[in-house]
């Protein structure tokens, strides 16, 4: 079976600088912004941080079935990746620009609002996105390098954006620096936007499949489609440790590394080696499955994790150490998940014979979502329960209790998280007649 060629492989994975800014930056300053700008308590910043993108898991599903329902009548997505795109970069700016009401709760109030209108736009952005694999090509062995390349774009797409945001945040300082942050990275979201537009926008689709007539049938479509829910569970497991473990990046540089300026090499050192194993993920998924490959990386992920509970009395580039090989982990569990969902994706609308990428990528898009909103409220709760206290310039002096828990929220916890999705790895379930 032919490849892909290579501007759709590469035009595809462009849309990763979307994806990624979005889920990322986000779940790594926006808790900080709160806290350390507006004096917002830390439980109720994790608690704004969650809510709109609960919202989300609701809405991701209607966003799949009127993708589904655009596909069966356009015979492309790519309208939902150009204009969704656009209203994500133009949000996010707005999120970050600190509107300066003079009063706590009316600015986490704006907040709160242009969160939820971003959220809605990613939806129909990041649904799409999620279900062209399974659109684009029918082979096992292409979805995998597909998806590699998107996780290896993603990857440079966190370390631009993880590692940029918060150097863009020092550079200026304060509330400017995450007014000009917002706008850069609001920049960096429009040209992944457009990238993947006009690369993929004349792709033919493999086959184009009715969608489903009934909300009834589709759920239950879901209650049956026993290995989506699986796969599902592990990637939920797994987003919400890494949710949590990426909340904690700004706080562990400042508190317990005990420098500020470490926060973007935290984030280089752990998103860089995902661009190295790019190669490896691929060896290792043809070798011996795409389970398997995920079962290993999973356990590197969450020994590395374990390893950084000793942050506070181990030289830092021993830390960094633990911190490049939790990169390395989380390039397997990021490219694994998503490779696997394009081949149950095709065994269920063969079974059935309707579309089911877009309904299913919202599902899978929510619970993702999910997770990753979970993960800073869960810190943000966290650093409650340990004292943290909020301030509107980052200069309070930090209890001893708060900083274990900065340090438990950002290495045991998440390490416990991803560490429970290894039961669920079930192969005669996830990779059913290889």
């Amino acid at each position: 079976m032919a490849g892909l060629p290579l501007r759709t492989r590469l035009g595809y994975s462009v849309g990763s600088f979307v994806t990624g800014a979005f889920g990322t930056v986000p779940g790594l300053l926006l808790l900080p912004y709160l806290t350390d700008t507006m004096a917002v308590p830390g439980a109720i910043a994790g608690a704004i941080v969650l809510v709109p993108k609960a919202w989300d898991v609701l809405f991701n599903p209607v966003a799949g079935r009127i993708s589904d329902a655009r596909l069966a009548k356009d015979g492309s997505r790519a309208k939902f990746l150009l204009f969704g795109g656009i209203g994500v970069a133009v949000l996010f700016a707005a999120l970050f620009a600190h509107p300066g009401f003079g009063k706590t709760w009316l600015d986490a109030a704006y907040v709160v609002a242009v969160f939820f209108l971003c959220a809605t736009a990613f939806a129909f952005f990041q649904v799409p996105f999620n279900a062209l694999p399974a659109e684009l090509t029918p082979g096992y062995e292409e979805r995998t390098r597909l998806n590699s390349w998107r996780i290896g774009v993603l990857a440079l797409a966190i370390l631009v954006s993880g590692g940029g945001a918060p150097a863009v945040v020092d550079i200026f300082g304060g509330v400017p620096g995450y007014q000009a942050m917002g706008v850069v990275i609001g920049l960096v979201i429009l040209a992944g936007a457009l990238g993947v537009y006009f690369s993929i926008r004349h792709a033919p689709v493999a086959e184009i499949r009715q969608p489903t007539t009934s909300w009834r049938d589709l759920l239950a479509t879901m209650k049956s489609w026993r290995p989506f829910r699986w796969l599902l569970g592990v990637y939920f497991v797994q987003s919400l440790g890494i949710g949590t473990l990426l909340a904690g990046v700004s706080y562990v540089a400042r508190y317990v590394l005990g420098d500020p300026g470490l926060q973007t090499l935290l984030f280089v050192g752990f998103v860089g080696p995902a661009l190295l194993v790019m190669p490896l993920c691929m060896a290792l998924g043809r070798r011996w499955g795409k389970v398997t490959g995920l079962r290993v990386f999973t356990a590197v992920f969450a020994v590395a994790l374990l390893g950084m509970l000793a942050s506070r009395v181990l030289p830092v580039p021993v830390v960094f150490v633990f911190v490049a090989l939790a990169g390395v982990g989380y390039a397997g569990i990021q490219v694994f998940p998503l490779a696997i969902l394009p081949d149950l994706i095709t065994a269920e609308e063969e079974r059935t014979g309707a579309a089911r990428a877009g309904v299913a990528a919202g599902v899978w898009t929510a619970g993702e979502t999910l997770g990753l909103a979970l993960g800073p409220g869960l810190f943000g709760l966290i650093l409650q329960l340990g004292g943290y206290v909020s301030s509107v310039d980052s200069s309070a002096t930090q209890p001893d209790s708060a900083v274990t828990a900065i340090l438990f929220g950002f290495s045991l916890l998440p390490a416990i998280l991803v560490a429970l999705a290894i039961p669920l790895l079930r192969k005669k379930i996830l990779e059913p007649g290889r």
